[in-house]
């Protein structure tokens, strides 16, 4: 376990350490929730062509129990429990973290909840339109991935916070697509 920390630790300061003043801005943008509010929109709207207006409406309770799902269970299951210090509360690296906001969150952060929520977003828009357009995978994956580099970026979170993190929400956004399909068919207006 101390070796796979030590990884962990290493692959941060190198991540970490190679910031660059005009990128401060751009992966605190990333970063932010409501940046990415407009994207949201269009997978409401993907939804919608492909499942009606029904769909929509079934989406709504079923993406906001996930996000739920996602986000309370980082806390619950895994922050509580784990306690691992964020790198920018870490003692032993007083100096060495390149923090672009000032404050970084929470005591603790393993796992990463941004990583955990865009990924449970990213799987569940892969499950539910099956993939198609053929870019939505790599779209919704790089876009996943990209907030959380961002997170090691910004000084907040190792990069195994946002592996295990990014697994964790994978796991919930399957599962919660595979509950809207079920939820769907059960429906009268179905068409998919």
């Amino acid at each position: 376990m101390e070796s796979l920390e030590a990884l962990d630790r290493s692959a941060f300061l190198a991540i970490n350490g190679w910031h660059a003043p005009w990128a401060d801005q751009p992966m605190l943008l990333v970063s932010e929730m409501l940046t990415w509010f407009p994207l949201y929109l269009f997978f409401m709207f993907l939804i919608q062509r492909r499942f009606g207006w029904n769909g929509l409406w079934w989406s709504i309770p079923v993406i906001g129990l996930m996000v739920l799902c996602s986000d309370k269970g980082s806390v619950l299951l895994f922050k509580e429990n784990v306690q691992r210090l964020r790198p920018c509360h870490e003692p032993s690296l007083v100096g060495l973290v390149h923090l672009v906001k000032e404050g970084c969150g929470g005591l603790y952060g393993f796992v990463s909840s941004h990583a955990s929520n865009h990924f449970a977003i990213a799987l569940f828009m892969i499950g539910v339109t099956g993939g198609t357009p053929r870019w939505a995978i790599p779209v919704l994956l790089a876009w996943a991935a990209l907030i959380g580099y961002s997170r090691v970026y910004l000084g907040v979170h190792y990069p195994g916070d946002v592996l295990v993190g990014g697994l964790y929400g994978s796991a919930i956004g399957t599962i919660f697509a595979v509950l809207y399909r079920k939820v769907l068919r059960s429906s009268t207006t179905y068409r998919a």
